[in-house]
């Protein structure tokens, strides 16, 4: 075991375990924010640079400062290293640097992008982002390309992150589509415009941390704050078949996804029989509602009351309903 010191707080790791995953061992704060990591592609981080630390200390051997920040999901946890994040303020500035370039070429389109409420971006811009761009120049623009019935992409709001690619290589038996070009003309695309139709391409729309990739079947349906996100399994031969309903109403499914954890990676990739063919509450065994973070907009507003809106009494306020907050919401 290896002993790291993360904004002040000592743990001991594996060798081996990247800066990253320390951190998500601690939890809380002091874990480094991530757009294109995914722990469950081989492969994946080093792209979007947002998860970059300060390493004041490269180990106890040689005490020596890294002279630049570092990217946290590629970069090994050395014997008494110790990595600032949230506790300097240069580091901040930097990544404030990195989340401008991001959105370089990024539209303001979260008003009617499907992806609202519930995308990595938004967080990251609103923790980091500056209030206004320096940016004159014109952004990107793209041809629209179908790339399947079920996937609508907007190439406009990609950041590049390649999760979609890297998805496809290892779940898929033939991947058709892919990063062409190169530099500031670099952007996802289909080889010859072929379609997407393997069975769990439906899992790039749940890795795409922005709205790039977005659910055609869900397209302007509602917002995801309108809607109940409710756990649910059913049998299925190709996958686990443990899915979130988002339901409107006590029937009607709006769209099916896999169920995430809470640094946003699916906990298992479903196929697409489930997420879009399987739109009938017959289909499902609902096991009960989504725990929901209490800072996340999906778990706002959805408060029953006891009474009638009417004869409102502020003590008959139920506060754990529709969605089930979590421990230690008041």
């Amino acid at each position: 075991m290896v002993k790291v010191t993360i904004d002040g707080i000592e743990i001991e790791v594996e060798p081996g375990t990247t800066i990253l995953n320390a951190a998500r061992q601690i939890g809380g704060d002091v874990v480094p924010p991530t757009m294109c990591y995914y722990s469950k592609l081989n492969g994946s981080g080093g792209k979007c640079r947002t998860c970059i630390v300060k390493v004041a200390q490269g180990s106890a051997k040689d005490p020596r400062p890294m002279p630049k920040p570092v990217a946290s999901c590629s970069t090994p946890v050395q014997d008494g290293m110790v990595v600032q994040n949230i506790t300097s303020p240069e580091l901040l500035e930097a990544r404030k640097g990195v989340v401008e370039m991001l959105l370089i070429n990024h539209p303001l389109d979260c008003p009617i992008c499907d992806q609202a409420g519930e995308c990595d971006l938004q967080n990251l811009s609103y923790e980091h982002g500056l209030s206004k761009t320096r940016y004159e120049e014109e952004k990107n623009t793209y041809e629209k390309i179908d790339i399947g019935p079920y996937i609508k992409l907007n190439m406009n709001r990609c950041i590049l992150c390649y999760r979609c690619v890297k998805l496809a290589d290892q779940l898929t038996d033939k991947r058709v589509h892919g990063v062409l070009n190169r530099g500031d003309a670099a952007e996802i695309g289909t080889y010859i415009h072929n379609s997407i139709e393997n069975d769990f391409s439906g899992n790039m729309i749940d890795v795409c941390p922005v709205g790039a990739l977005t659910d055609r079947t869900f397209r302007f349906k509602s917002r995801v704050w309108f809607v109940d996100p409710k756990n649910a399994h059913r049998d299925c031969k190709k996958c686990s078949g443990k899915v979130v309903l988002w339901m409107h109403g006590k029937d009607d499914i709006y769209r099916v996804t896999g169920r995430k954890d809470k640094y946003g990676e699916l906990e298992e990739f479903i196929c697409n029989e489930c997420r879009f063919d399987k739109k009938d509450i017959k289909d499902w065994v609902v096991e009960g509602p989504r725990v929901m973070e209490r800072s996340s907009v999906i778990a706002q507003n959805q408060y029953v009351l006891k009474e009638p809106p009417h004869r409102i009494n502020l003590n008959s306020v139920e506060l754990v309903s529709k969605n089930v907050l979590t421990e230690g919401g008041n």
